[in-house]
């Protein structure tokens, strides 16, 4: 097969030499290749910076290289020589910038300078920063209501800036808090919190290397999250069970070659990720695990019956759960024919997987957005508590739920506060702290942001990071949305295509990335972050900042809060001169972080506890609840199905390996052996030629819904692909407009992304064309 073919098999394990290379590529291709290396060197370090890339834990033991591929590359993405400034925009409009990649958009460098868009000209024009800032408190200021702003958050803003932003926001008078958080892991906390008190992963690091089994559900740790794979492989060297469940068969899944080890290197040798691997059907998940309760209770009412111990684990069932009667009968009420049909699966297949979960005294069970991104998503979350409390495998070493967040801090963030719907015991601390009324009821979270703004019901949109327009559902009504506001504002750190989709006004207000050293009045400042295992880390940026003009991020919204608000609640330049103030206030009024300050001395931070994992329910009966739900009679949207139309295929949109969320570090998806395209569509050959088509055609994808819409991305290559009949998977955020704004979890608004029934079509010859010439 020709090395200039864009569709070739790629042979190699996860890791390894092409990991090497591909880094050595960004590393060369960031025109910064000298300074970089000393930032590598730094990321994850003590007294270095926090990796900008996933929110993956730390391993406790220290070393020279601490980061993975996929971290090397952001830092190369931010550390760029690269920049985008006025002489840029005075170039390019806008409107010719729409034209562009969103890989182009990005590559281009780092913004400058604060921009404010000239609709005369469509071009973005350089402003100060007080003037910028006087322009957010005039359109804030002149709001009926403090309800028609959004603030949305990334999950890469740090403890210190999410925290003065939420601070800012309820001094302004709203809880409109729509994030990123929407978009993922919402399922994993709302599920949680209703079973255990909690919404956060139970196990720390040391869990994984302690447990028998660990179990990956609905998640591609080799591209999302890499140094997941090392103690996946080390769990298999030392012979406990690492059971993938999950449609795609993914190379980090597989093997994987350590890049940092040079005699496995030399010797070209790679080890097993895995010694399971189910591919169920999309959304059947649920019924999965279903079917493993099922086969456990079976074979617990045959253990009792012959005087043999217990499957279930009786002494912790007693003390520490209730609703397991009501649970327990809703299993005997599934059918095994509805398991069956739901999970893809034979029986024999789960019949094994619970053996394995039976076999094993300490289970981990860690999951993605393969299982959060369903209309059924919390159902599921629960089914997967469910399953782990029958065994006791939460609140004992070497188990317990992990829910695998994505951006380095989205957890942190919503522990910050970042919550539409907050606790009232943070509300509660807040207004004592700083003697100010705060908003009570509920705010938007992201799909009804998008709303609010379609229906000019919210006129203000800011955006604290992210790529909004593009992470978002339903592409077209997003983008149109963002238009119909006043004022657009994002801060960031490079260009992306929410920065061209403006509102009537606009502002560009670039800021430090994470690499960079925040110099602030009283010396340089650290930031601070919480991982995945609720460790909270501090950053110290490495570099000196890309351009003079840049600001921190806790600084921009200090200069937005002092100008829409003045010194009220607080004095915000005081706070921005030394970031330990911050950090007193989020001692003052966030549970876990007394002594914030002093703790941060530790090497690796410190441990924010977990109530569940000490097995203290913070539930209203002070037990871990069974919750029991109905299998979903059908996945697919029911007014489709009354209109009689049936899918093609169900589709699912992911990531490609050189991709962290919509930041594209590059146009290859080595693993998948798709080099240099995005518009792609993987599904199995069989049933590529069932429908009518061959590998290579060209297609059109259109999903199917009943709002009278019509949703259709153009020109897409079939991609013959190893995956179960019946499905289909491509990239976002070109998928994204296939996604329907009103098709959302229940109870989460969280966009069905991993669930998405199109039809195909033959492309036309003149989007071929129009295709080619572009």
């Amino acid at each position: 097969m020709s090395q200039d073919d864009p569709i070739r098999e790629y042979s190699g394990a996860a890791g390894g030499w092409g990991a090497l290379k591909s880094v050595t590529r960004s590393w060369l291709g960031s025109d910064n290749a000298v300074k970089n290396i000393r930032a590598m060197l730094k990321t994850n370090q003590d007294h270095g910076f926090d990796c900008p890339g996933c929110a993956w834990g730390e391993a406790p033991e220290n070393g020279l290289v601490k980061f993975c591929e996929n971290g090397a590359k952001a830092v190369n993405w931010e550390s760029t020589g690269r920049s985008v400034g006025p002489a840029f925009f005075a170039e390019h409009r806008v409107s010719d910038l729409l034209r562009q990649s969103d890989y182009w958009l990005e590559y281009q460098g780092r913004l400058s300078h604060p921009m404010r868009y000239d609709a005369d000209s469509d071009r973005y024009v350089e402003t100060s920063w007080e003037d910028a800032f006087a322009l957010v408190a005039e359109h804030l200021n002149r709001l009926e209501s403090p309800d028609q702003a959004e603030f949305y958050t990334s999950g890469r803003a740090s403890n210190e800036a999410a925290y003065l932003y939420q601070l800012f926001v309820r001094a302004f008078g709203t809880n409109n808090f729509p994030d990123c958080s929407n978009m993922c892991h919402e399922a994993s906390g709302i599920g949680m919190t209703d079973s255990l008190g909690v919404g956060k992963g139970t196990v720390v690091f040391d869990d994984l290397e302690h447990a028998d089994a660990i179990f990956v559900i609905g998640q591609n740790p080799g591209t999302n999250h890499p140094r997941m794979l090392e103690p996946l492989r080390e769990a298999v060297q030392r012979g406990a069970q690492v059971i993938c469940i999950n449609p795609l068969k993914e190379r980090g899944l597989e093997r994987f070659q350590h890049p940092q080890k040079p005699l496995e290197m030399l010797g070209n040798g790679a080890e097993p990720t895995s010694t399971a691997y189910f591919r169920p059907a999309l959304g059947g998940d649920m019924a999965l695990m279903r079917g493993i309760a099922k086969y456990l209770l079976g074979w617990e009412r045959e253990a009792l019956a012959a005087g043999e111990p217990p499957v279930f684990d009786h002494a912790f069932l007693e003390e520490h759960t209730v609703g397991l009667d009501d649970y327990l009968a809703a299993v005997d009420a599934t059918p095994w024919a509805h398991i069956r049909a739901q999970s893809g699966l034979s029986l024999d297949d789960i019949e094994l997987a619970a053996q394995m979960y039976r076999r094993a005294e300490r289970v981990v069970m860690c999951w993605a957005m393969g299982i959060t991104q369903h209309r059924h998503s919390v159902a599921t979350v629960q089914e997967i508590v469910n399953l782990q409390l029958l065994r006791g495998n939460v609140g004992k070493p070497g188990a317990g739920l992990s829910p695998v967040r994505g951006h380095s801090n989205v957890q942190g963030d919503r522990t910050m506060g970042i919550d539409e719907k907050p606790p009232a015991a943070l509300l509660d601390a807040l207004e004592r702290r700083f003697r100010f009324e705060v908003p009570r009821a509920p705010g938007h979270n992201t799909v009804q942001a998008i709303q609010a703004m379609e229906e000019g019901r919210s006129k203000v949109f800011l955006g604290l990071g992210g790529n909004f327009a593009q992470a978002t559902p339903d592409t077209k009504r997003t983008h149109a949305a963002l238009r119909h506001c006043e004022l657009t504002v994002h801060i960031a750190t490079k260009l992306n295509r929410s920065h061209l989709v403006t509102g009537r006004d606009a502002l560009i207000l670039p800021c430090l990335g994470r690499t960079e050293i925040d110099m602030q009045a009283e010396g340089p400042q650290g930031v601070t972050v919480e991982d995945t295992f609720s460790m909270v880390h501090i950053s110290h940026g490495q570099l000196t900042p890309r351009s003079a003009h840049l600001r921190s991020e806790p600084a921009i919204i200090a200069g937005i809060a002092r100008a829409t608000l003045g010194d009220h609640p607080v004095d915000w330049m005081s706070l921005i001169a030394d970031y330990g103030r911050i950090r007193e206030l989020i001692a003052d009024t966030i549970p876990g972080f007394e002594d914030f300050n002093a703790r941060l001395d530790q090497p690796g931070g410190f441990h924010l506890g977990n109530a569940a994992a000490e097995r203290v329910w913070h539930t209203d009966s002070g037990k871990a609840r069974f919750r029991c739900h109905a299998l979903p009679e059908a996945l697919v949207n029911a007014g489709v199905l009354a209109r009689g139309e049936t899918p093609d295929l169900i589709l699912q949109t992911l990531r490609s390996h050189d991709q962290y969320n919509t930041t594209l570090y590059g146009l290859d998806d080595r693993y998948r052996g798709v080099f240099g395209l995005r518009e792609v569509v993987f599904a199995s050959e069989t049933e590529i030629r069932r429908l009518g088509f061959a590998p290579g055609d060209r297609v059109d994808l259109v999903s199917l819904w009943d709002d009278g819409r019509e949703r259709r991305v153009s020109d897409f290559q079939l991609v013959a692909y190893d995956m179960p009949d019946g499905q289909a998977a491509a990239y976002y955020p070109e998928t994204n407009p296939l996604v329907p704004l009103d098709s959302y979890g229940e109870q989460t608004f969280t966009p069905t992304s991993k669930f998405i029934a199109i039809r195909l079509e033959h492309a036309a010859p003149s989007q071929r064309l129009d295709a080619e010439t572009a």
